[in-house]
């Protein structure tokens, strides 16, 4: 059993997380520490277990094994970095943290404590996902030339932050607005099917102007094999897919517009069929994949370097916007 302390229920997320921990077998749920603002106490009570008002005092227990951390973005490399030097394994909402420097001090101290570290990105276990991600590494679609990823709700038009999440249109606080709270998710997945990037450029704005922060976006990214990545993203976005489209020299992918498009020069019908029959199994959720890796020592597909390179790429579109040219990568 692995007695977890979720520190911040600051995310939309959090409860979420603090479900699939008491609804797990394998975990309990036995403390929260949070700041007043941000509805921790009163979950505490919802869920019967201690509040803790004092990060040191929750981390200071020998009974917790392992912390969920739903803290604001701004507050990850604090609240992380005491985790770890405490020894809890540590499962946490994206992003890492709002520049790479914070994430290389969060890996640094994560990897010297030896712990089990796990950050959501839960498109990583989508089984249409997993499939294409295999059809590319098996090379049927040839060479990847283009991607293009759209993930975008009405949260900016429809005023959805209040209260207690209100610090998603805070930028110092979330480290971005759209882009960087929704985008996470296809940023994430672009750059773990197209590879390496070597360029990104971008166009942020806020439409709506119900948050001091952007709410629609476009992003395009250079990769080393000289393909090109298109990331739009939006809060002011009501009707439509969030659709995810590869493009390559011998096929090409679309997903989230009904029913999955795959093509492919390399396969007949049948044997496209058969290919399609024969899809790998998924991997379990993120959450399962930390508790697997904690109590059997089970191999994790996300790591925290995925974690460190989403951030890369977040931290260029800003700073392209911002300077108004393009960013090399790496940063």
């Amino acid at each position: 059993m692995i007695r977890i302390a979720k520190l911040s229920f600051a995310h939309v997320h959090a409860r979420g997380y603090a479900n699939q921990i008491r609804e797990n077998p394998e975990t309990e749920l036995v403390a929260v520490w949070d700041e007043e603002e941000y509805g921790g106490r009163q979950a505490a009570e919802e869920y019967n277990v201690p509040f803790y008002s004092d990060l040191d005092q929750v981390l200071d227990r020998d009974d917790i094994d392992a912390v969920v951390v739903d803290a604001i973005t701004s507050d990850h490399p604090r609240v992380m970095i005491a985790a770890a030097e405490a020894g809890k394994h540590i499962f946490t909402e994206k992003a890492l943290a709002i520049t790479v420097d914070e994430c290389d001090q969060i890996i640094e101290v994560v990897e010297g404590a030896g712990i089990k570290f796990m950050i959501s990105l839960p498109s990583r276990c989508n089984p249409d996902l997993v499939l294409a991600k295999k059809a590319l590494d098996d090379g049927l679609l040839g060479d990847l030339t283009f991607g293009r990823g759209r993930v975008a709700h009405s949260a900016g038009l429809d005023r959805w932050f209040k209260g207690p999440s209100l610090w998603f249109g805070d930028a110092k606080r979330a480290g971005g607005g759209a882009l960087f709270d929704l985008g996470c998710h296809r940023v994430d997945i672009i750059r773990w099917l197209m590879g390496e990037p070597k360029s990104a450029i971008s166009k942020i704005n806020n439409f709506t102007g119900n948050y001091p922060i952007d709410d629609n976006s476009v992003s395009v990214v250079e990769f080393a094999n000289k393909a090109l990545g298109v990331i739009d993203v939006s809060w002011t976005h009501r009707s439509g897919p969030n659709m995810l489209e590869l493009y390559g020299t011998e096929g090409s992918i679309v997903l989230d517009h009904g029913d999955m498009h795959f093509e492919t020069r390399k396969l007949s019908d049948e044997e496209k069929a058969e290919y399609i029959a024969q899809r790998p199994e998924p991997p379990p959720s993120a959450m399962q994949q930390w508790v697997n890796s904690i109590l059997r020592d089970e191999p994790m597909h996300i790591t925290i370097q995925d974690g460190r390179n989403l951030t890369e790429l977040m931290q260029a579109f800003y700073m392209s916007a911002d300077q108004e040219r393009s960013i090399d990568l790496p940063l």
